[in-house]
């Protein structure tokens, strides 16, 4: 059976891919954030026993279906980038959101490099420098979303005490 904590990341990552999809106009495409990274981040840092590389893995895979990209190309960065927070949680958790931030947006263009890298290899590169953009935007809005994902926990959890 899963806990509050559980419960309440399963609901903000399914969130997150809601986000995800959601159309946008033309101008902002290529800056959509990584939502669904972002969140699993997040997870990640606060709840390490619960959300790990398996679950990176596997929403991997559907943000790989919802692309229509080359199956398991967004899991193995996903998974990369999971891994490595997942190993360096306790560091980073005291870390200032700003050092969040700068570390979230370098592992981020790692993730979105080796996407390239398999896009490249099946032939389906993108053309725009703008292809690094969703980093960039994922990065600066990495405090909010700490913050929002962070209070969510906290209320959700006091709730469930009573």
């Amino acid at each position: 059976m899963m806990n509050a904590n559980t419960r309440i990341a399963v609901i903000t990552i399914i969130g997150a891919f809601m986000l995800s999809m959601m159309p946008l106009p033309d101008w902002a495409q290529d800056f959509r954030p990584d939502w669904v990274t972002l969140v699993l981040i997040y997870w990640t840092m606060a709840l390490p026993a619960s959300i790990g590389v398996t679950i990176a893995w596997c929403a991997g895979l559907m943000l790989d279906v919802s692309h229509g990209a080359l199956l398991g190309q967004h899991a193995l960065g996903l998974m990369l980038v999971i891994y490595i927070i997942h190993v360096q949680h306790q560091r980073l958790r005291v870390a200032s959101l700003v050092q969040q931030a700068i570390l979230i947006l370098f592992l981020l263009l790692m993730k979105q490099a080796i996407v390239l890298w398999v896009s490249g290899i099946m032939g389906h590169a993108p053309d725009s420098w703008l292809y690094f953009m969703p980093s960039l935007s994922s990065a600066l809005l990495w405090p909010w979303v700490y913050i929002i994902l962070r209070d969510l926990r906290r209320k959700f959890a006091l709730k469930t005490h009573y």
